[in-house]
């Protein structure tokens, strides 16, 4: 175990994140948004602190291996967090630590999920953290480490930090370098959401509400600027942000393929086609159902249906009107959503589209051996032979993830919510999405939950981000061994 770098790769990261505190900072002194000020000013301070810490010791040995790198994303995500949380305190915005955290890991690992019942009389600065770690988290503050600073030369280093991060159930490389396709992820993720800050812009939308909006969008996280989400803004706004939103669940892959034109890998990725017509069946058979609460005005229906579709699907959060007074149909559907998710190597939340792919068809593949008990054929996803392994690790990780649920099923039910409350908190949590049914419903939120199932939520926040295993890991007394 590889402690020294470790602890090196982690005070790096918190280097970066006092260093993405800065615009906030000046808002807050635009703004004349002192208590905030000072919240940012002392975590910068204390970040910078921490950091100087790789200064007091030699990193002789800089590469790690699996173990270290689950060790190394899982603490730096509970680092930044923590860090992330002190303006918040610091300002008095939200007095109480737990509920900083909650709000902290929530915007970190773009789950959206919050507890501040009235957003609008947040401070400026801290709307803008709040939306911008969304952004940073969205895509992986490793990732965003290895795209802009080169820190190590190992190729197994890479791969370790990159598996731990990446959602999905394998990594794939974009360039023959890992540092260039962390660099060529994030130049996507910064070229969209440009395109999209342009668009609302040119739709009308203001500045500040433009940027924030796109950093929730583009992180699928979901944490708005005025208490009804995106109702109050125009149809125009909200379809732009439904696209966005789904741009965002597709692979990162694919729109490199398609900077390389290479068109027929992306007709014939099957991830993709599952993603898309899951969606568009979704929005189908919801606005079919709703049809009567929108007075039978199918336009309207379809958009408002779109827009939810999306923005569950890809486990964004979003919403325009409040999806937990539809027919119960269409809510079973929306839950179904949740759990399913977006797909691998995007910045949605969920199983993922290519796991549900792959039970797809081993089940077809098992069906087919009951038949003929002699032959042997193996599962292709877009031409490729998939490894045992790969189906080996998405059975792992789907019984870790029945198991995780129903633990903290019964753990948050001592508050005696109803059993829609607590178990589409549950999956909001763990899946990354923010809103669920009933109490956490579009309008409502985690505020009336105690202070224990809050931090057993947060924590599923951080279990879903980081696929499971890594954040389970900590837990494993021989993973610490030297």
């Amino acid at each position: 175990m590889n402690r020294r770098m470790i602890l090196y790769l982690i005070c790096q990261i918190l280097r970066i994140e006092a260093v993405t505190m800065i615009p906030a900072a000046v808002i807050a002194i635009v703004q004349k948004e002192y208590p905030s000020l000072i919240g940012f000013i002392f975590a910068m301070l204390a970040m910078g602190g921490v950091s100087l810490l790789s200064a007091a010791f030699r990193v002789r040995k800089k590469e790690i291996y699996a173990r270290d790198g689950f060790l190394t994303v899982s603490l730096a995500w509970i680092a930044v967090s923590l860090f992330g949380a002190l303006p918040f305190w610091i300002s008095g915005e939200i007095p109480n630590f737990i509920d900083c955290i909650f709000e902290t890991v929530s915007g970190f690992t773009t789950t959206g999920a919050s507890v501040v019942q009235n957003v609008e009389a947040l401070p400026m600065s801290l709307l803008y953290w709040r939306s911008f770690t969304h952004w940073l988290g969205g895509m992986g503050v490793l990732v965003f480490l290895l795209a802009i600073i080169p820190i190590m030369k190992g190729k197994s280093t890479l791969v370790h930090l990159l598996r731990a991060e990446s959602p999905g159930p394998s990594v794939e490389k974009l360039a023959p370098k890992l540092h260039q396709t962390a660099k060529i992820l994030y130049g996507i993720y910064i070229a969209l959401t440009m395109v999209q800050i342009l668009i609302l812009l040119a739709g009308g939308m203001p500045l500040f509400d433009s940027v924030t909006t796109s950093f929730a969008t583009a992180g699928t996280g979901g944490f708005a600027i005025k208490n009804d989400s995106m109702a109050g803004y125009s149809p125009f706004q909200q379809g732009v942000v439904t696209v966005f939103m789904a741009l965002f669940g597709v692979n990162f892959n694919i729109f490199y393929l398609l900077l390389l034109r290479q068109f027929s890998r992306v007709f014939r990725n099957q991830e993709l086609r599952l993603y898309l017509g899951t969606m568009i069946g979704a929005i189908l058979l919801i606005t079919w159902n709703v049809l009567p609460q929108f007075d039978w005005n199918p336009g309207t229906a379809a958009h408002h249906v779109a827009f939810t579709v999306s923005s569950v699907m890809t486990t964004t959060g979003f919403a325009t009107v409040d999806f937990n007074q539809w027919p119960m149909f269409s809510k079973t559907i929306l839950v179904i959503l949740m759990i399913f998710g977006a797909c691998a190597g995007s910045t949605g939340g969920g199983i993922k589209s290519i796991r549900v792919l792959i039970l797809f068809k081993e089940a077809k593949r098992n069906i087919r051996k009951m038949l003929r008990p002699r032959s042997v054929s193996a599962i292709h996803v877009d031409g490729a032979k998939v490894d045992d392994e790969v189906v080996h690790g998405v059975h792992d990780y789907l019984t870790v993830y029945t198991i995780i649920s129903i633990a903290s099923l019964l753990l948050i039910a001592i508050d005696n919510f109803s059993m829609e409350t607590s178990l589409t908190a549950v999956l909001a949590c763990l899946n990354n999405i923010g809103p669920g049914l009933d109490l956490v419903g579009p309008m409502g939120n985690y505020a009336c939950f105690s202070a224990g199932s809050k931090l057993i939520l947060s924590l599923d926040m951080l279990i879903g981000r980081l696929e499971i295993f890594p954040m389970l890991m900590l837990a494993v007394p021989a993973a610490w061994k030297r």
